[in-house]
C-alpha cells in the first residue's frame, strides 16, 4: 500500500524489535486499523477524521473540544504519536491548528505518515525521541492549549514520565487555559491510575478523570483519562464529558476522586 489504499503494509521496528501493519478496516468505509505486535494499536477514518472509533480516544477528544470555543484553532502537543488519530481529529474540527507530534519509534511514524497521510493543510510538526526529552528541548517561549500524553500501555509505565515532576514541567509548557490530559490503561485494580492521579494533583491546580463507568469500580482492565487544568474544575464539564458519551460515561473530580489518590 502507498499513499491510502491496497490490502495492506507492514514495517519492522528497530526500537522495540516488533513489526507494525496497516489494513483496512472492513467495517468502515476509510477506516484503517495499525496493529503492532499483532496487537490492535490505532483506528484512522481518512475518510472522516472527525468520527474517533476507540471509546477513550473519542473521550479525549470531548475533552479537546472544551479546551478552547468550537472551531477555534489551538496549539496541542501529542506525547505518543500511535497513527496520528487525535492529531487529524483536532485538524477536522479546528482547522489553522499548530501541532506537534513526539513518537519514539522512528520507523512508526515514518510508516504511519507513508500509508496514511495527514489531511491536506494540517500543520503537523513531528519529534523523534522521548517524550520527557522532547518537552525540554521545545522553546521555552512556546506554549500549548493542550498537552496530550498517550504513551502507557498498562501497569508497567515509564518512571521517568509517570511522575509529579514530569507532569510539572508539562504543566509549564500549558498556556493560562491550558489543559493536560493523560490516558492510563491499567489492570482493575487501578494500581497506575491512583500513582498518577496523586502525581497530577501533586502538578496541577486540579484534576479530573472521565472513564466508561465501570471502570472506576475494578470490574476489568482498561483506560481511565485524567484530565489537569491550571484552575479549579469546571463543574460543567463533569454534566458534560458525561452526556457525550460513550455511554456509560463516569466524571470524578474534587472530592469524588479522592479515592483514587494513592
Amino acid at each position: 500500500m502507498s499513499g491510502r489504499g491496497g490490502s495492506g503494509a507492514s514495517r519492522f521496528l528497530r526500537t522495540t524489535g516488533q513489526h507494525a501493519t496497516i489494513e483496512p478496516d472492513a467495517f468502515t468505509d476509510g477506516g484503517y486499523v495499525l496493529r503492532i505486535g499483532g496487537a490492535e494499536q490505532s483506528h484512522v477514518n481518512l475518510d472522516r477524521p472527525e468520527d474517533i472509533f476507540y471509546e477513550y480516544l473519542r473521550r479525549i477528544g470531548h475533552l479537546v473540544d472544551l479546551a478552547a470555543p468550537a472551531g477555534e484553532p489551538i496549539r496541542a502537543l501529542h506525547l505518543g504519536a500511535g497513527a496520528l488519530t487525535l492529531a487529524r481529529y483536532i485538524q477536522a474540527t479546528r482547522p489553522g491548528s499548530t501541532q506537534y507530534a513526539v513518537e519514539l519509534e522512528r520507523e512508526l511514524l515514518d510508516f504511519v505518515l507513508r500509508q496514511l497521510p495527514m489531511p491536506e493543510g494540517t500543520n503537523l510538526t513531528t519529534i523523534i525521541g522521548d517524550a520527557r526529552e522532547a518537552l525540554g528541548a521545545l522553546d521555552p517561549g512556546f506554549t500549548f492549549d493542550v498537552v496530550i500524553l498517550d504513551i502507557f500501555s498498562g501497569p508497567e509505565a515509564p518512571a521517568h514520565i509517570a511522575n509529579s515532576g514530569f507532569y510539572r514541567e508539562a504543566g509549564e509548557r500549558l498556556g493560562p487555559e491550558g489543559l493536560l490530559i493523560v490516558n492510563v490503561g491499567d489492570e482493575p485494580a487501578l494500581t497506575l491510575v491512583r500513582s498518577q492521579v496523586a502525581a497530577m494533583r501533586g502538578a496541577m491546580a486540579d484534576v479530573g478523570a472521565v472513564a466508561e463507568a465501570g471502570m472506576f469500580q475494578g470490574r476489568y482492565p482498561g483506560n481511565i483519562i485524567l484530565a489537569g487544568t491550571q484552575g479549579p474544575w469546571p463543574e460543567s464539564w463533569t454534566a458534560e464529558l458525561t452526556s457525550r458519551g460513550p455511554h456509560p460515561a463516569k466524571v470524578l473530580a474534587g472530592v469524588d476522586l479522592d479515592p483514587f489518590s494513592a
